[in-house]
């Protein structure tokens, strides 16, 4: 768990995001808010490291699944973020209101993009870390 708060972190700081939504903020007067573990909301980050003559295709499918996924019922959020010391690096922040919401987000169209440019080699490295909510603003 250490290590994904680390990658998590360290996204926040170090990456540029597709997202036009305002910055992270580490702002003292926002509420942070616990869940009970039966309503706690399902997230998953991806770490993806995708090769280099594959680069305009990827940028091009992931803006699509980004703004296509965002308008999905029970997506909270979908980040993209890419990391400033690796260009081809690249980790997306995906928040749902449950587990439903993601097997929803599975069977779309716009995932399947991401599916199958994984399959087709695409990428050097894909790991996906699924997690639940604990604190969040």
């Amino acid at each position: 768990m250490k290590i994904l708060q680390s990658v998590l972190l360290a996204s926040f700081h170090t990456a540029q995001a597709f997202s036009k939504s305002p910055s992270f903020s580490h702002s003292a007067t926002r509420k942070m808010s616990a869940f009970p573990l039966s309503a706690k909301p399902f997230a998953v980050v991806v770490e993806a490291e995708i090769k280099e003559d594959r680069m305009d295709e990827f940028l091009e499918l992931i803006k699509k699944n980004a703004e296509e996924t965002r308008k999905e019922p029970g997506c909270i959020r979908f980040d993209v973020l890419r990391s400033q010391s690796n260009s081809n690096q690249f980790f997306f922040y995906e928040l749902y209101e449950n587990i439903e919401a993601i097997d929803y987000h599975k069977k779309q169209a716009h995932y399947n993009l991401w599916a199958d440019f994984k399959e087709s080699g695409g990428t050097v490295s894909s790991v996906s870390h699924k997690t639940d909510g604990e604190f969040l603003t």
